[in-house]
Parts: structure tokens; sequence; C-alpha cells
């Protein structure tokens, strides 16, 4: 079952007279998204372009990538970015998949730049209470609880999000990709080559490895941050850390749209010797991960995904409370 703002407005509209936004085109496409203008410009050379259409300054272009009919667009940066240019894609396109690719901040140390990570869920790991610190004690709101390690004064909770189903809203911290997709990833990318040196020549003394499984997190924070790093990756066993692949998951979620995503290490997220490395190898991490959703596209079915969404990811156990 699929709830957009589009089938919403068809129903607000029989009462007001207002009409649903018209849709763009009703080609069933995968949709893949980048954040920003490295991202976009390395998935943008590898389709075939038939198509372009703007509105409120985000740009859609249609094509196939791999054989497979996509629509491209540039989320923005943000977690708000994200989750508005997400849901106008699904209500103005025929939607059948949603794939991210872009870079992302290393949190599992044993990664390294230029790696390509596919998370097998995600979480929005800052949305967050700032407590109340007395002489060291922190304290929250009674009428708040939280199982979530801090950092510093601040507690991760989980949050209410609403979709088609339930009908009530539901309290979540972790979304799951699509299972399917997830498994055509597992059998298809692990061998993928990857780049080591960027167009720049700046070269990486190892050779990239691609990583399917594990966890990722995002939220509207930059890290740069050794002991955030250090946190997000022992607290939540996260491999990457991003600024939005999270709140696509869940508007892909709420809508009941099959979503996976794929990041590559640009920098270690605070955790290197030097300057972040970000400003260094985010056109070889682009590449790189675009190299993956590639392959990953030109081996799902021609519709996309034949399987819906996963409603209900199995249960996860809590991290210990320390507020």
């Amino acid at each position: 079952m699929r709830l957009t703002l589009a089938a919403l407005g068809i129903a607000f509209g029989a009462h007001t007279g207002f009409a649903a936004p018209p849709a763009w085109d009703d080609t069933p496409r995968i949709a893949v998204v980048s954040a920003f203008e490295p991202e976009w410009q390395a998935i943008r050379a590898a389709v075939v372009a038939s198509g372009s259409t703007n509105v409120n300054g985000t740009e859609f272009v249609t094509g196939t990538l791999a054989g497979k009919d996509v629509v491209l667009y540039m989320s923005g940066v943000s977690m708000v970015n994200a989750a508005m240019t997400t849901q106008l894609a699904l209500d103005r396109y025929n939607i059948s998949s949603v794939v991210f690719t872009g870079i992302a901040g290393s949190a599992d140390p044993a990664l390294h730049i230029g790696d390509v990570v596919v998370p097998e869920r995600w979480g929005q790991y800052f949305e967050v209470i700032a407590a109340r610190d007395r002489d060291g004690h922190l304290t929250i709101p009674r009428y708040f609880s939280s199982t979530h390690t801090n950092f510093g004064v601040f507690v991760p909770r989980d949050v209410d999000v609403i979709s088609a189903v339930p009908d009530a809203p539901e309290t979540k911290f972790w979304f799951d990709v699509d299972p399917s997709l997830f498994e055509i990833a597992k059998g298809a990318v692990l061998d993928v080559e990857l780049n080591n040196c960027s167009k720049g020549k700046a070269c990486l003394t190892h050779i990239p490895q691609v990583h399917v499984g594990g966890n990722g997190v995002s939220s509207s924070v930059f890290v740069d941050n050794a002991a955030m790093r250090e946190w997000a990756f022992t607290n939540y066993q996260a491999e990457v850390l991003d600024m939005e692949s999270a709140a696509v998951a869940q508007v892909a979620w709420s809508n009941q749209i099959p979503f996976i995503a794929f990041r590559s290490v640009s920098d270690l997220a605070g955790g290197g010797a030097g300057q972040n490395e970000m400003g260094t190898f985010m056109d070889l991490a682009s590449e790189n991960s675009v190299r993956v959703v590639s392959r990953f596209i030109e081996a799902m079915p021609r519709s996309g995904t034949q399987a819906p969404a996963s409603a209900a990811p199995a249960p996860v156990a809590p991290v210990a409370a320390n507020p």
C-alpha cells in the first residue's frame, strides 16, 4: 500500500475543489538520489538522460542507468532537504524503489577511505533531548524516556512516525532497508572494482572494498569529532555517518516504497591524524559509490523490485540507558 500526498490530494480535492498535483511521468522508475554536487555529477555522468523537469529549484532527470528506467534528483544536504525532495519525487513520479548514492564519514575504525558500505538499516541517532546538567548528573523531563546512551548532555530518543500501516503512530529508531534489495546487493556488488585515485590524482595507499551489512546513522550534524565518532560506533555499531539516508529511509517506509542506500567513505569523521579528508577524497568516494550502484541497478529486476517494502523490521535490542 502506498500513501502519498498526491493520493491524499485526490481525496481532499473531492471535498474542497482543490486538484491533486499533476504527475510528471507514469513510467515505473527507480529513484536514484544524491545529496550534493560531487555526488550528483558522478551519477549524472553514468545516466543516459531523456528529459528534465525543475520544480521548487530541484531538477529531476529521467533516463536509463544500466538499462533500467530511472529518475535522478539531488536531495540537498540535511535531513529536512532529503525528506522534502524525496516526498516530492514520490508524489510526482511512479517510483518502484529509492536508491541513495553518496559519500559518508566512517564510524567503524575498520573501514578505509574509498570503501563503499551498504548498511542493512538506518537510524536517526541525533534526535535528542538536551539534558539538564546539575553537578555532573544529567536529567531529562519526566514525560520523556530513552533507552539510548547519551553523548555529553545530548540524550537520543526514539520518535513517533506515521505511515499508511499501521493506522496509529509507531515509535521507531531503526528503519530497515528493503530485504529484497538487500539480497540483490549481497549477490551483485561485493566484487566491484573500486578506484583508489581521484581525478585530481589524490591516491590512496590501499584498494577500497565493498562492505554489505551493518548499520548506518544519520543526523543534521557534520561529524569531525573523534569522540562522537567513537560514541556512534560503540552504541549503534554504526559503519558510517551521513546527513540524509535515515530521513529518506523514513519517507520511503512511510510510503511503503523499497529503499536502500550506498555510501562511500570520504573521510574518517574526525578519526584521522590530520585535517578532515572529505575535501580531498569526495570525488573519488562519489565515483566509487556510483560504480557499486550501477552494478546493483544492473542486477535489479526491470520493474525495480517485485517485493513490497518491509513494514515491520525485526526487533532491535535497546542500547543501555545512561541519561
